[in-house]
């Protein structure tokens, strides 16, 4: 199948490979020119505009989306609705809030471009292990671009999950449970750390043990023992835990259907707090967001985090995939 994937970034440049790898035609676009020239040498058909981009494409058309959520999803939302005929299908793979998905199938509506929205999870390990994808939008468009999930995920990897914004509303819950269990191992790492059997303890073993038939295993333990075995203090890592917005819409959306939520509540409010004093929880969050999503350690100098001072429904701006 042929397909324009847009976006280069961490997730975009190893879904691409994917896709390569799998006989797929990629035709990737990427605002800075040597993500594309990188992608060229792997087999890929590069673009150095969305123009070129739709032009090197045979109809019907599918350009999939990894971008960070907000702004930059809009603008380009809008150019392929002018640039894209009908029965193209748009694909948004990033980190959108849901509320946008159906607005911008809505204003694509008078152009009769198709839109889906995709929830990926698997970070910078899918090249690897393969991708979780929940897509939202018509179903007749979602089994059209069914060969490129197929590719991308692992077995039994994605599954259409309802009307637009759905793949993005259930990934969004999905990250808002993944706030809960990362803080959830700080926490106890923590406990182990400061208990009076602490320095005895390594916790790259006891995350390897707990692989081992607990009923906490888990791949971000098998993360952690990853972390713990390169530093196993964490000395480098600082309690600066981020929050790329998806846990905050969990939490809004919690407070509009009446749902109680205390745990994943209460695991963004301990990100908010680790950014004024972090502690060694906070370091194994922050370790783990690294080893799942090469996200950085450290936030940007002098710029505040992404969504603060943001409304609850559409916070964080400049988001991240995971």
């Amino acid at each position: 199948m042929q397909i324009g994937m847009v976006g280069l970034g961490r997730m975009g440049m190893n879904m691409a490979r994917l896709l390569l790898r799998g006989g797929h035609e990629v035709v990737a676009y990427n605002r800075s020119p040597e993500k594309v020239r990188e992608i060229e040498k792997e087999g890929a058909v590069g673009a150095t505009s969305f123009e070129q981009l739709v032009g090197k494409l045979r109809q019907p058309r599918v350009v999939w989306l990894m971008l960070p959520a907000g702004e930059v999803v809009d603008e380009t939302v809008r150019a392929f609705s002018r640039l894209l005929a009908r029965g193209d299908i748009v694909v948004d793979g990033g980190n959108s809030f849901y509320k946008e998905d159906i607005r911008h199938a809505n204003e694509m509506k008078s152009s009769g471009v198709k839109y889906l929205d995709a929830g990926v999870s698997g970070g910078i390990l899918g090249l690897e292990n393969g991708y979780c994808i929940m897509v939202g939008g018509d179903e007749a468009d979602y089994r059209r671009i069914e060969p490129v999930l197929k590719t991308l995920a692992m077995a039994e990897g994605y599954m259409y999950c309802g009307a637009t914004g759905a793949g993005h509303f259930v990934k969004m819950v999905h990250n808002g449970i993944e706030y809960g269990l990362m803080e959830a191992y700080g926490e106890g790492f923590e406990i182990l750390r400061e208990s009076p059997y602490g320095e005895g303890l390594s916790f790259q073993e006891v995350s390897h043990l707990w692989n081992r038939g607990s009923v906490v295993r888990s791949w971000l333990l098998e993360l952690l023992e990853s972390a713990f075995g390169k530093e196993p203090d964490l000395a480098s890592i600082p309690g600066y835990v981020e929050d790329s917005g998806e846990g905050r819409w969990t939490v809004q959306q919690a407070v509009e259907s009446g749902v109680s939520a205390p745990v994943i509540a209460l695991s963004l409010f301990k990100r908010f707090r680790s950014r004024e004093k972090g502690l060694f929880s906070d370091k194994v969050v922050s370790a783990l967001r690294r080893e799942f999503g090469g996200h950085a350690v450290t936030p940007p100098a002098g710029e505040a985090s992404p969504g603060a001072g943001a409304g609850p429904v559409r916070p964080a701006r400049g988001s991240k995939t995971q």
